[in-house]
């Protein structure tokens, strides 16, 4: 067995090379990826209603096929996400959840390298500006 030089005066030899299939591979743990989820749907929501809860979010990582690699040749993992929601009323709740996705499959991808095919957004709680509770009744 040829040992593995870790020196920086020790020449490196073409030997010494360990292919990436046999180096390993890092997981990353669901709640870490629901985390991140979380902490993204926050910031593309920006400011929030007071009494709001921050979001919460769920995610299923699952592998991919074996035939979808990444650029080092390892399959890509999918994370599929729930993103619980409350937010202010009256305000466009459809672009805000389409936001909400798209920064969750931005931030996903960028920290954590995973495909996120589904980002399902459940809005829990509508929370009546403060303008519209004084007037009495929203239509």
């Amino acid at each position: 067995m040829t040992p593995v030089s870790c020196g920086p005066d020790e020449p490196r030899g073409t030997g010494d090379i360990v292919a990436a299939g046999a180096r390993g591979q890092t997981t990353i743990a669901d709640r870490v990826v629901a985390k991140i989820a979380a902490q993204a749907a926050h910031e593309a929501l920006g400011r929030l209603p007071p009494e709001a809860a921050r979001p919460q979010a769920t995610v299923v990582v699952r592998p991919q096929a074996p035939d979808r690699a990444g650029p080092a040749g390892m399959p890509v993992d999918a994370a599929r996400v729930r993103v619980h929601l409350e937010l202010d009323y009256p305000s466009d709740i459809g672009s805000r959840c389409a936001r909400v996705r798209r920064h969750v499959v931005e931030r996903v991808g960028a920290l954590v390298g995973m495909e996120v095919p589904e980002v399902a957004v459940q809005v829990e709680r509508l929370h009546l500006a403060a303008a519209h509770a004084a007037q009495g009744r929203t239509r």
